[in-house]
């Protein structure tokens, strides 16, 4: 990457800062959160900007000093701390998993968009995550807004909840910001950011960040290599402004998946010993070079070569247009985005358990008989390290005793989307209270590429493993053939060339009427139109002929036809609400919304696609009090989602590709409480917190098959707890000239399975973490620290293979941990 544009942007901007003075924004964190808590202004969800306390659905706000204290390893474990949104953090900086409310979802409905627009209109992309894949929290982000329920569906496509990113202005007076982030996992991270003016009512800001990441787990190479930059430019008008915008992110992330943490033949061993808990990642500087084969449409196979450490290599850039002005009482907002991109993705993936090594040897045994031995009878099998064509031999009976397969996917995708957004308010009285009314229409083009080829490898179990070859021998030793070739023990086992191209077209309105001073009802309405465009190319299995390994005699090869297809989904959201304050620090709401998400565009881009158009039916009560510092607000919320579609596709050993399939369509419900507070009893102490309690679960299950789902029907949704939350004490005090604050963060998530019958459980687990700041003046700096007490804990499971019948333990032996304990240091300065 080259980041001499970017560097030189950031130092510019330092340059111009560093003759200015501290302004009033230096003062201590704690008093600025504080004033915030009562002042907090909600722009997302809203026709017009609002108290937070004033608006009828859950929303938090999260600004620069409580993003600070919370310290988040990614965007997901920010978006933790927020009640009723349960996430799984543990995937590395991006492709983590955020629920809403029981949505049996990975990304749960969640909307990501900066400034109120989407940087790409769907959830995901092609292995990419248009959410916290795209969207980086660095000192160019002012705040997050983050709105569950209510009119999330008026205000974005496919929206149970929306975080939005809104990014700093340019003001009258310059400011600026830099800081330098080093952690004990090796972390560097350098973040700046520069505004102030330029001339007569314009103003400008420019920031981001560069960084570098060992990673939380040793992988024997970069984990985090790349950053973003972001600037934009404002000209205020007597009656409102234009705004014009650019980001940038050219980044790579190496993606954290599961890893064995218990022998299979006996559950109560650890494979500690062989995979650190809290360090060890099936990720390996021996999958630095690996040839992954398929055979084209012409019949040629082909080679290509693939690097794990590119990992998941984003690059895009988006350019905006914001106008808002005010004609005589008619607001007028107007938002225009482009963004263009490519992502390259290489994983490592888990598929099925580790394997007794001996027991696994010989399953192939037969085959290569066949195979190997017309001439030399086959005596044995045997391992040896990979590439070494048999010769380095290698005993799993001195380490662990097992070997496991992993799948290398590999995965290209150019990528592109243009967003607009034309709104009008207008407020006009009425002899029965006042009407804000908001209409407006939303467009969208959006499309991309994929080209996909996955192959499954042979490893040790092990940190950091070794590719291995399973060997044919002779009674003499000598080398007949091998089932494996340089560590692969399947070639091309999932192969995919597609594109697709979408177009839609969104008409809504709000309403929201006060009543009387106290009532306030709103409603709106959205009606979306979609047509999608797209091919994929048929596949089938071709041997390619080497007749010395076994690894590629089903390799999958495009045929040279393709499946075009269209569609043309429509979607109709809505939402009612009802706010009554009994006085400006005391209120009570109810909210009842329904979300129509229809296919996405993939399934065009899909041989055999599933098409099902999902709703998701959201009810809300709550109760909110605000006393000076103190706040405290209380949802009760029931969401019913259906159809929802049950149909696992596991990863199947005998073919090596993903095609088992159990069918189940019904209905996933939750229905559980929020609560988000704080309480400060004195200045010099604060406690911040959110809790969730949640009952989600499968309802009235059928499988079409015969199958029978009443062993399934009442049973907790996947991977969703019933209970999860966190509490964030600080406590600040004056030293000399400076400030001094200490916080925690305790965080707890209840009890989850892996599979639909609830057979494995993902145990509950507890952390803690620390941290201190020292403000001086215009200096500050922090240490803060995470899983103090290296709490076990594990998240997903390993949803290749675990979800339909479970793992066959009570407890978990495969998933993805938590990270250990890691330390950060954090020293900034503003001027």
């Amino acid at each position: 990457m080259q980041y001499s544009n970017g560097i030189s942007m950031l130092a510019m901007g330092l340059a111009l800062g560093c003759a200015t003075q501290a302004q009033a924004e230096n003062a201590a964190p704690a008093q600025r959160a504080a004033t915030d808590a009562q002042t907090d202004i909600i722009v997302t969800g809203a026709a017009r900007a609002e108290r937070r306390f004033d608006v009828s659905y859950a929303v938090n706000s999260l600004g620069q000093d409580e993003v600070a204290k919370i310290a988040p390893k990614n965007f997901a474990d920010l978006l933790g701390t927020v009640p009723g949104i349960h996430v799984e953090a543990t995937g590395g900086e991006v492709q983590n998993i955020t629920r809403v409310r029981g949505i049996p979802t990975d990304r749960g409905y969640l909307i990501f968009q900066q400034d109120g627009l989407p940087l790409y209109h769907e959830i995901d992309g092609v292995f990419f995550n248009s959410g916290e894949g795209m969207n980086r929290y660095d000192l160019m982000s002012e705040r997050v807004e983050v709105v569950r329920g209510g009119p999330a569906p008026i205000y974005a496509s496919s929206a149970a909840a929306v975080a939005n990113t809104i990014t700093i202005s340019g003001k009258e007076q310059a400011a600026g910001k830099a800081q330098i982030t080093l952690g004990d996992t090796g972390l560097y991270r350098l973040d700046a950011m520069q505004s102030g003016p330029l001339g007569n009512r314009t103003y400008y800001a420019v920031g981001g960040f560069i960084r570098q990441h060992d990673g939380y787990r040793d992988s024997g190479f970069p984990s985090d290599k790349g950053g973003q930059i972001r600037a934009n430019i404002k000209h205020d008008f007597d009656n409102g402004f234009i705004k014009a915008t650019v980001t940038y992110v050219n980044d790579h992330n190496v993606f954290y998946l599961p890893i064995p943490v218990a022998d299979p033949r006996n559950p109560a061993t650890s494979l500690n010993p062989y995979i650190d808990y809290f360090n060890g990642t099936m990720n390996s500087p021996s999958l630095r070079n690996v040839v992954i084969k398929y055979r084209d449409g012409a019949g040629v196979t082909q080679s290509l070569t693939r690097d794990l450490a590119d990992g998941r290599h984003m690059r895009f850039f988006n350019a905006g247009l914001q106008y808002q002005g005010d004609f005589d009482g008619w607001l007028v907002s107007s938002k225009l985005g482009v963004t263009k991109g490519k992502s390259s993705f290489d994983a490592f993936y888990s598929t099925t358990n580790p394997a007794d090594a001996t027991t696994f040897a010989n399953s192939y045994l037969a085959a290569a008989q066949t195979a190997f031995g017309a001439v030399t009878p086959v005596a044995r099998m045997g391992y040896a390290l990979a590439g070494s064509n048999g010769l380095t031999a290698y005993n799993p009976a001195s380490a662990s005793g097992l070997v496991m397969s992993g799948q290398y996917r590999a995965v290209e995708s150019k990528f592109y989307s243009v967003q607009g957004d034309l709104g009008v308010t207008r407020k006009f009285d009425t002899r029965l209270g006042s009407h804000d009314l908001r209409a407006g229409v939303y467009a969208s083009f959006y499309g991309n590429t994929n080209f996909t080829v996955y192959q499954d490898m042979l490893i040790e179990v092990s940190g950091k493993p070794r590719t291995l070859d399973l060997v044919a021998y002779s009674a003499a030793g000598a080398v007949l053939g091998s089932v494996t070739q340089n560590g692969v023990l399947r070639y091309g086992t999932t192969l995919a060339n597609a594109k697709a191209d979408a177009r839609m077209i969104a008409l809504y309105a709000n309403d929201t009427w006060d009543i009387t001073d106290g009532l306030r009802v709103d409603a709106g309405i959205r009606r979306e139109w979609y047509g999608y465009t797209g091919f994929a190319t048929n596949t089938t299995a071709a041997d390619l002929g080497d007749a010395t390994t076994l690894a590629d005699n089903a390799v999958r090869s495009l045929n040279a036809t393709t499946v075009n297809q269209k569609l043309n989904p429509s979607a109709t959201n809505w939402t009612v609400g009802a706010n009554y304050d009994f006085s400006r620090h005391l209120g009570a709401y109810a909210r009842v919304s329904n979300l129509e998400v229809p296919p996405q565009m993939g399934v065009v881009a899909a041989i055999n696609p599933t098409i099902i158009k999902t709703k998701a039916r959201q009810l809300e009560l709550g109760v909110k009090a605000s006393f000076g510092k103190n706040y405290l607000y209380v949802t009760g919320f029931y969401t019913k989602f259906d159809p929802f579609n049950a149909s696992f596709v596991a990863f199947n050993p005998a073919t090596g590709r993903n095609d088992q399939s159990v069918p189940f369509i019904g209905q996933a419900v939750a229905k559980g409480i929020e609560i988000d507070g704080s309480v400060v009893p004195v200045s010099w102490f604060a406690l911040n917190g959110s809790i969730t309690l949640a009952d989600p679960q499968y309802r009235n299950l059928v499988n079409s098959s015969g199958a029978d789902p009443s062993a399934v029907n009442g049973r907790q949704i996947i991977r969703e707890p019933k209970f999860f939350g966190n509490l964030r004490p600080t406590v600040n005090f004056d030293l000399g000239k400076g400030n001094v604050e200490l916080y925690g963060r305790y965080e707890w998530v209840g009890r989850r399975y892996v599979d639909l019958y609830n057979l494995t459980a993902l145990p509950a687990y507890q952390t803690l973490g620390a941290g201190a700041t020292l403000n001086w003046g215009a200096w500050r700096v922090q240490l803060v620290g995470d899983n103090l007490t290296n709490a076990k804990g594990l998240t997903e499971g390993n949803p290749r293979t675990d979800q339909l019948a479970g793992q066959g333990a009570s407890n978990a032996i495969y998933g993805r941990p938590l990270f250990g304990r890691n330390v950060r240091l954090v020293v900034g300065l503003s001027w």
